[in-house]
């Protein structure tokens, strides 16, 4: 406990009598100091918009190179439109600054944002270590008044039992002297700035009545689309876990239909189109898996530290795992219908990364894929234009020029850039070598491929220049 817990620092907004306007105004004139622990892909978005809307900002982080990258005004998160400007400005202006010491921002600031990562632990647990750690570096400097919002991730119900409950054994407060809500992200990678700024409502739910009124007092200034106030932090963190919940359940489906293409000699993506075109049907698209820090992870939000059974989870996650496996099989197949053994066969992959145009890794279906062509004897050879560093994968690093000066047997898609839309198709497999191209995402209607294409959802067509 610091010797400044028993007073209420200046500018709190949780527990005052103050009227809610002057606190707005409190908040937007930068009387308020804010503290955003984690500057990552999503932290450092939301640090500069918390800064251009308050100006009094501190952002944390335990990478020292993300610090002195922020602090001399530079941006680490890349492909974000505007963030590089945004951040050089609010730098340039001292409404945002940098620091590696968490409990020193702690000490100095009002409001605590945390939006740190929840990994998930090889027993398919989800990781708290690093919300632990954070929160109980808050604990160090939190004084009566103080509001902590998490905008992380975490199973339902870990707000209002775990993060208060650290907060208040650490601190020496008392429930009451502090607010704390949950109000999680609802961004995604090349489009954060916009999604944090309004593209959505807000979600808020305090682990009380004035956690939750503080927090709508915040965030209403932030995001032009207002706040969502719902009934306690355990439902505003399900509903972050629904709505990634809803999605791989949703694409798991698309990925169950998509198999049955082979067998029914049909396009199921058009019926799924058209299938959608009913009011009560959303069918998702279908692919090589499901990657990303979110879709995959969130289902054991749910699945792992409840009792309650979770079957169509499970089963979901289950269908998305052994997409890459499939799109592997279809590659198999391909080169033996030609009389090429795997074992002796090339393949490329295009696209590492897990969605195009965003530069991250984690749980692309690509590593999976590229690990069993290896495993299969396969010489694998990769490329992506976003990506410096290819350890993650099983493949030998190729520039996209080089790739016509391969002896190629297959080629995969499975992350659509838009730079491959330029690739020569009639160059790459003009002499005739090339057996299959297997297409994860749909991205090769628009060209002529001179060789058998296998579209997950579609199934094999064969194609030549003059159809």
């Amino acid at each position: 406990m610091t010797d400044t817990t028993t007073r209420t620092r200046v500018g709190a907004l949780y527990g005052t009598a103050v009227d809610e306007s002057v606190q707005r105004r409190s908040f937007t004139n930068g009387n308020v100091p804010v503290a955003v622990y984690g500057l990552g892909k999503m932290g450092l978005p939301l640090a500069a918009v918390f800064a251009d809307v308050g100006g009094n900002v501190v952002g944390v982080d335990v990478d020292p190179n993300v610090v002195e990258t922020v602090e001399n005004g530079g941006c680490p998160v890349d492909r974000e439109p505007g963030l590089r400007q945004l951040v050089r400005d609010l730098v340039s202006t001292g409404a945002l600054r940098a620091t590696a010491d968490p409990r020193r921002a702690a000490r100095e600031a009002s409001i605590h944002v945390v939006i740190v990562p929840t990994p998930i632990t090889s027993d398919d647990e989800p990781d708290l270590a690093m919300l632990d750690t954070a929160i109980a570096d808050i604990a160090t400097g939190l004084d009566e008044g103080d509001l902590v919002l998490l905008e992380c991730t975490v199973p339902p119900g870990t707000t209002g039992r775990r993060v208060s409950n650290l907060l208040e054994a650490e601190s020496g407060l008392s429930r009451g002297d502090f607010g704390v809500a949950f109000c999680p992200e609802r961004t995604s990678s090349g489009r954060a700035l916009k999604d944090i700024r309004g593209a959505y409502p807000k979600v808020v739910g305090g682990v009380d009545t004035e956690s939750s009124r503080a927090a709508a007092v915040v965030y209403d200034e932030i995001n032009s689309k207002g706040v969502l106030a719902v009934s306690d932090a355990t439902t505003a963190e399900a509903v972050k876990v629904f709505e990634g919940v809803y999605r791989d359940v949703n694409i798991a489906l698309a990925n169950e239909l998509a198999r049955f293409a082979d067998e029914l000699e049909i396009d199921v993506l058009e019926a799924i189109e058209i299938a959608n075109t009913q009011p009560f049907c959303e069918i998702h698209d279908p692919g090589p898996g499901v990657g990303g820090h979110c879709i995959p992870y969130y289902p054991y939000f749910l699945i792992e530290p409840f009792e309650t059974p979770a079957p169509l989870l499970t089963t979901a996650r289950e269908v998305n795992d052994s997409m890459p496996e499939f799109a592997v099989g279809k590659v198999h197949r391909g080169l033996e219908a030609e009389g090429i053994a795997i074992e002796d066969a090339t393949v490329l992959v295009l696209g590492l990364t897990y969605r195009p145009g965003v530069e991250e890794t984690r749980a692309s279906p690509s590593i999976p894929i590229s690990n069993r062509l290896a495993e299969l004897g396969a010489d694998v050879y990769g490329v992506d234009p976003l990506l410096d560093s290819v350890e993650e994968f099983a493949v030998e690093s190729v520039a996209l020029e080089g790739i016509y000066h391969l002896d190629l047997d297959a080629v995969v898609v499975v992350t659509p850039h838009e730079e491959f839309d330029g690739i020569r198709w009639s160059e790459l497999v003009d002499d005739g070598g090339v057996a299959i191209v297997v297409d994860g995402r749909r991205s090769l209607e628009s060209n002529e491929i001179p060789t058998r294409v296998y579209t997950i959802g579609r199934g094999i067509e064969e194609r030549s220049p003059s159809e």
